[in-house]
């Protein structure tokens, strides 16, 4: 195939977390650059994410004592994953953080099943950020799993100390 262009990525440069601010997939910074904004709803869900993502997001959320500063959706792709993470307790995970899950499936990704509360700010590991999609005039930032969890922990986008302190009893590099 022919390519309109290349872009190539050394990834030994990155350094920390990339975010979609804004709402443009296309505008990406650095977690240092937006560190410290308020968020107040979180999406784990979406045709792009797999069973490793939820595992991922339990095992930070897993460290969190007391209830989540934020609203949290979850939405796994399908049902065989919602099954199996049942299996493996990470649902009782989700349940015991006050998480509001959802039919799997599309949920807030698509914005026709359930929607943010207006105006509000908001962490998603779907694919798009655009205008409205979510909700009404809803800020809508694009990050991990892993991410999206400690931003339900703390109500914020951490800075790279309190992201690495959830990230720290993660092997991401594991099968899971």
């Amino acid at each position: 195939a022919e390519y309109h262009k290349i872009i190539e990525i050394d990834l030994n440069e990155i350094k920390e977390p990339l975010l979609a601010c804004p709402n443009d997939p296309d505008d990406v910074k650095p977690l240092g650059e937006v560190a410290g904004t308020k968020i107040d709803e979180v999406f784990i869900g979406s045709c792009m994410t797999n069973i490793g993502h939820f595992r991922a997001a339990g095992k930070v959320l897993e460290q969190v004592e007391g209830t989540l500063p934020t609203r949290l959706w979850i939405s796994p792709p399908t049902k065989m994953d919602q099954h199996q993470l049942t299996e493996e307790g990470v649902y009782a995970t989700f349940g015991s953080a006050g998480a509001r899950t959802e039919m799997p499936g599309c949920s807030l990704c698509m914005g026709n099943q359930a929607r943010i509360a207006p105006k509000s700010t908001a962490i998603s590991t779907s694919t798009r950020n655009f205008p409205n999609r979510l909700g009404d005039g809803a800020f809508v930032y694009l990050g991990s799993s892993e991410l999206a969890a400690v931003c339900a922990a703390l109500g914020k986008i951490p800075n790279m100390e309190e992201y690495m302190s959830y990230m720290d009893s993660l092997n991401t590099m594991s099968d899971e």
